[in-house]
């Protein structure tokens, strides 16, 4: 009871703001403000799916710069703020789990960080998401799927071609019980050519996954 009360004193003084617009949260709200969530550029529909080389892959938000899911995206990877990417995972999933074919996936797998990043960061953003996307959907998650064999390069200045090249032989199947004979949801915080995705479905499908689609929380332009 004092606990409480405590933490709705601090509240009080000092309550939590939005992630996408600073903005004081209010009662019910969660790390993200109705009036962002109603502007966010949501641009899933069942009949608008993106498809890459492997598969088809649907993104939730259309990114811009500047703009509110930018910030969002930008505090959860760098202000420490993972449980940003699990609301945004819990957000997705509850549309993809009526979704063909994402439905159908059966054991979604984050893209990994290579673990110098990992140790700096403290943890894997496509982790989270991955989590609230499993937790929505009611499927199993392979958090180490993955694993990233070595540091890319930043992909932000490359083409399309030094991005897929960038990628090469940069992951390896880490788990392979857990994809093997199945359909895998593959997730990501951004989706720009599709490089890193590629590369990811190709390991999958080579250890054995029988589909893989892919899931991310924004598409650039």
């Amino acid at each position: 009871m004092i606990t409480r009360y405590l933490n709705d004193l601090a509240s009080l003084f000092f309550p939590d703001t939005c992630a996408g617009c600073d903005t004081p949260l209010v009662y019910g709200e969660r790390l993200i403000c109705t009036s962002c969530w109603y502007q966010l550029p949501v641009t899933l529909s069942a009949d608008k799916l993106h498809m890459l080389g492997t598969g088809p892959s649907a993104s939730l938000f259309l990114l811009t710069e500047p703009s509110r899911i930018q910030r969002i995206i930008h505090r959860m990877k760098y202000r420490n703020r993972p449980e940003i990417g699990i609301l945004l995972g819990e957000r997705f999933g509850s549309i993809l789990a009526d979704t063909p074919p994402y439905a159908e996936s059966e054991v979604v797998v984050p893209v990994p960080l290579h673990p110098l990043k990992l140790r700096q960061r403290g943890y894997n953003q496509s982790a989270c998401f991955a989590q609230g996307l499993a937790t929505a959907m009611g499927k199993p998650v392979a958090i180490h799927g993955l694993a990233r064999l070595r540091a890319t390069e930043s992909q932000t200045t490359k083409n399309r071609y030094e991005r897929y090249t960038n990628m090469e032989s940069a992951f390896r199947l880490n788990e392979p019980a857990a994809i093997i004979g199945k359909h895998v949801l593959l997730v990501d915080d951004v989706l720009t050519t599709g490089a890193t995705l590629e590369a990811c479905a190709a390991v999958l499908l080579e250890g054995g996954a029988t589909k893989v689609s892919a899931a991310t929380i924004a598409k650039t332009l």
